[in-house]
């Protein structure tokens, strides 16, 4: 039985290195003291760094590492920079994230912040919040069979929120410049073509807008004009612009050039404005191409994938999922507020339908989205 510090000599000695907290491994070459059986209790001295260049080394077989490991020398250096109150070598988790040397602190190229690795030391779990995550491991498992005592999941999430939690970049801020300048582009050119509508025909005018669109809704990655589709009868139909999303998913805009008075009645219909003829009729040309479209189902989906397959990427697959429609027509300008409310009313009644816009609809939003980015460019 070896008392003080006689047992890890006689360890080494007999095993050529000691293992100390499950981190360092001590040889006889890191050895710097010697035993003093008259002073069982001296602490033992190990040489385990040399400085270079302004860093101290630890060789790698001393924390068993892949590569050495460089710590500043205005670093000081503590033993919970290695290893944990649970004894967890920290160096050897970072190890198997990292390929190559580990610098912390000073000015060599890719090594850690010295504020960053105090960041990373607070961030490896005590005690505490490990038992928290093993009652809500079990309790997780259990919880569909017994009834618990309580529900340690929640209990165990809301430790976790209540952590100081890592704080990435801002990078609404960083674009918010870039984003400005886009919506605030879009909003002129939108406004320009609105002045200018006459010079348009109706091809060029829906070409040009629908690109416009899209930044309005940017899940629709793609947009195909004249899509085929079949209808009921077998007869081969085109739908003029056919929205495709990141996931595959098909939906149907309809764009009509901006004539005023196509929107609702100028006079009330048993105290209601109700939709004009223009208005009903472009709800039902979108209603009918949603219903020739879900009719095609998954042969429809077969025959869209091949025939758009040099426009998608590879194994990306168009499908027909309870397309809904978009119309983009008229103006409320000059309405009244109550004809305003009653279209309101009007749009909100066809479920098939995610947005019927006018084109001060459209303004509108350009005008709030700039708002939005000019405030995070401001206050950021």
């Amino acid at each position: 039985m070896y008392e003080g510090s006689a047992w890890l000599y006689e360890r080494i000695k007999e095993k050529e290195r000691a293992h100390l907290c499950k981190t360092f491994y001590f040889t006889k070459n890191e050895l710097v003291s010697s035993f003093d059986k008259y002073n069982e209790y001296d602490p033992v001295e190990f040489e385990v760094a040399k400085k270079k260049q302004g860093y101290y080394c630890f060789p790698k077989d001393l924390l068993c590492l892949d590569y050495d490991l460089y710590i500043h020398e205005d670093i000081k250096l503590e033993k919970k920079m290695f290893v944990t109150h649970l004894n967890i070598s920290i160096f050897l988790k970072i190890n198997k994230i990292i390929n190559g040397s580990i610098y912390i602190g000073g000015e060599e190229e890719n090594s850690i912040p010295e504020s960053v690795f105090k960041e990373l030391l607070d961030a490896f779990p005590n005690s505490y919040e490990l038992k928290k995550y093993t009652l809500a491991r079990i309790s997780a498992v259990l919880s569909s069979y017994l009834d618990t005592k309580e529900d340690y999941e929640e209990k165990y999430h809301k430790y976790l929120n209540k952590k100081v939690s890592k704080k990435g970049r801002n990078v609404q801020y960083e674009y918010s410049d870039i984003e400005l300048w886009k919506y605030q582009g879009l909003l002129q050119k939108l406004k320009l073509m609105l002045d200018d509508n006459n010079s348009y025909n109706e091809n060029q005018w829906q070409a040009e807008l629908i690109q416009i669109i899209l930044f309005l809704y940017p899940k629709y990655i793609y947009v195909f004009k004249e899509a085929p589709i079949i209808d009921t009868y077998n007869k081969k139909r085109r739908i003029d612009y056919l929205l495709v999303d990141s996931n595959g998913n098909t939906d149907i805009i309809e764009i009509k050039k901006p004539f005023c008075k196509c929107i609702v009645t100028e006079r009330r219909y048993r105290d209601n404005y109700i939709p004009l003829r223009e208005l009903s009729g472009a709800v039902m040309q979108v209603e009918k191409y949603i219903f020739y479209l879900n009719k095609y189902g998954s042969k429809g989906e077969e025959k869209l994938t091949s025939h758009y397959k040099e426009d998608i990427a590879d194994n990306f697959k168009i499908k027909i999922t309870n397309p809904c429609g978009i119309i983009i027509m008229g103006r409320t300008k000059g309405l009244s507020k109550e004809q305003i409310q009653d279209f309101e009313v009007i749009k909100r009644k066809y479920k098939s339908i995610i947005d019927i816009l006018t084109y001060d609809d459209l303004i509108k939003r350009f005008e709030f989205i700039i708002m939005k980015w000019k405030k995070l460019n401001t206050t950021s």
